[in-house]
């Protein structure tokens, strides 16, 4: 299977079914896919790459947190504008 790509040439990460789980019993699934790819990307990425489950899981809420809320992006503020997917 070839490898997928962003616009930017960085591999797409992959959503860990703990994640997809989360985001589906949350209602956050459409507040996810709204956001830009690159967002996407590096919340997938930065999840991933936690070595132990404690840190996991404490990323995956600020996530969810994050989502929920609508106009922060990794504790930085952020309003959608020309690079959101409308759904």
């Amino acid at each position: 299977m070839a490898e997928r790509r962003s616009r930017l040439s960085r591999a797409i990460e992959p959503m860990a079914s703990v994640v997809e789980d989360a985001l589906n019993e949350s209602g956050l699934m459409e507040a996810y896919h709204c956001r830009p790819d690159y967002q996407r990307n590096d919340y997938l990425g930065w999840i991933n790459r936690a070595k132990r489950p404690e840190t996991k899981e404490r990323r995956l809420l600020q996530m969810l947190a994050e989502l929920e809320r609508g106009d922060v992006y990794m504790k930085m503020d952020w309003r959608p504008g020309r690079f959101s997917r409308s759904g």
